[in-house]
């Protein structure tokens, strides 16, 4: 056994064991990653990659966008939009069987779209849903299941900080990828209310049937969500029409939030100031696992580990969607051990090499869009797949009278819908691809 291949297993193995100890996944990569290129190459080398590399990583323009989709959602979450958004869901389809546990997920989808975090979506549509399912005596599985699946949106339907850090990570383009996230996020949408629908018909004593509202306060209702549609399709919308970058296109949502809730005076100034602090917090959060993971690339690259990766599933005489269905699993069980956003930095530069060197019948930069959106539809099923499963956790502290076995039970349905999701985008590349080939 070579040096590097020992060295390459040890790594490996103190990854692992710094994250089982809890250790956050930056400082595990920051430590992995400097320990394995200092005894492969030398201290030197080591300090010479470190003088310039978080310049070279950070000044990377398209990241420019993070800070400012993250400030746009936390804006959003304090100008009372995801009430808004689900009142009007509530009074469409608040009548049906299951309906206000659907108006849930459909509010998800629509404050995912001004969010872009799924821990901030399920905690933010938590507060606002989990009083109403309660109040209409929804169980406890099904309520808490709803909002912990439904959070999951947030990453998927742009804009999406996770899918700008995976567009970042194998140099795709930020407006196809946003582009290619948009149908199989409705999608999921869709298979989610069906979901509901179907857990009710099998259980139709865990979602009693609410009373419907007037036309009146249909439309007053519906009146109350124009805003945040005009905020979407302004960001999105431009985005799409290549009208300006996303840079831009956050900075200018930033902007309407903000008026927002100024003009209807929910947005106070120790609530502004709160969001840009959270922001710095967040952005230098995710900057630091950026800069984590390429020293944890480098060490790797070094060894040849994602060569011989490569070379070796290659060689293994396994068909491509073997390999992909492979890959799949493994970023299943990753999913079960760490956040959504270190999993994708972590694991999308080991795997990529092998995925790109796979003939699936797309050109290259269509197996890196098809590719993401899979790959992210995974990274959702990890937040609620236990043992962790962070929006069961987020879930289960607001709503202390409701078991965790009983929300983990709650996500079963959603799981299994996202079961079949995922084998309709590997079985229907065209799902994905058809907006980015249109945009083209």
């Amino acid at each position: 056994m070579s040096e590097n291949v020992v060295l390459g297993i040890g790594g490996l193995f103190a990854l692992i064991g710094l994250l089982a100890v809890r250790v956050p996944v930056a400082y595990t990569m920051l430590i992995v990653g400097m320990a394995g290129i200092a005894m492969i190459s030398g201290s030197a080398i080591l300090l010479s990659q470190l003088e310039d590399l978080a310049y070279a990583q950070f000044s990377v323009y398209d990241l420019s966008v993070v800070p400012m989709f993250v400030l746009m959602g936390g804006i959003a979450s304090r100008c009372g939009l995801s009430r808004d958004l689900f009142r009007a869901a509530n009074a469409w389809i608040g009548q049906l069987r299951g309906g206000a546990a659907m108006a849930a997920i459909a509010a998800c989808a629509g404050f995912g779209a001004l969010c872009g975090s799924s821990t901030a979506t399920a905690s933010t549509m938590a507060q606002v849903a989990l009083p109403e399912l309660k109040r209409l005596n929804y169980s406890g599985s099904l309520a808490t299941g709803t909002l912990a699946a439904g959070g999951t949106l947030g990453i998927l339907i742009p804009p999406s900080v996770v899918l700008i850090v995976y567009a970042v990570i194998v140099e795709a383009n930020i407006v196809n990828m946003f582009a290619a996230a948009l149908i199989p996020g409705i999608l999921a949408m869709v298979l989610f209310m069906l979901a509901i629908w179907i857990y009710t018909l099998i259980w139709p004593e865990a979602a009693p049937r609410n009373t419907a509202p007037s036309l009146s306060e249909r439309i007053q209702a519906l009146y109350a969500v124009v805003p945040v549609f005009a905020i979407f399709g302004v960001v999105i919308g431009g985005i799409y029409a290549g009208i300006y970058s996303p840079t831009a296109a956050a900075a200018i949502g930033v902007v309407l939030v903000v008026a927002y809730g100024v003009i209807r005076r929910r947005l106070t100034l120790s609530a502004f100031f709160t969001s840009l602090n959270e922001t710095a917090r967040t952005t230098g959060m995710i900057f630091l696992i950026l800069l984590g993971a390429e020293l944890l690339k480098i060490f790797l690259a070094r060894i040849g580990a994602p060569q011989a990766a490569a070379e070796m599933l290659q060689g293994s005489g396994l068909s491509p969607y073997a390999i992909l269905i492979l890959t799949i699993a493994i970023f299943l069980v990753l999913g079960c051990l760490m956040d959504s956003l270190s999993m994708v930095i972590l694991a999308v530069p080991f795997f990529w090499p092998v995925i790109s060197g796979l003939d699936f019948g797309l050109t290259p930069d269509e197996t890196k869009i098809w590719f993401g959106i899979i790959i992210l539809i995974v990274v959702e099923l990890g937040l609620i797949t236990p043992p962790v499963g962070l929006n069961v956790f987020i879930i289960s502290a607001m709503s202390p009278d409701v078991p965790m076995r009983e929300t983990f039970k709650g996500v079963m349905p959603f799981f299994f819908s996202e079961i079949v999701r995922v084998t309709l985008l590997i079985a229907l590349p065209s799902i994905v691809l058809a907006l980015p080939r249109l945009l083209q």
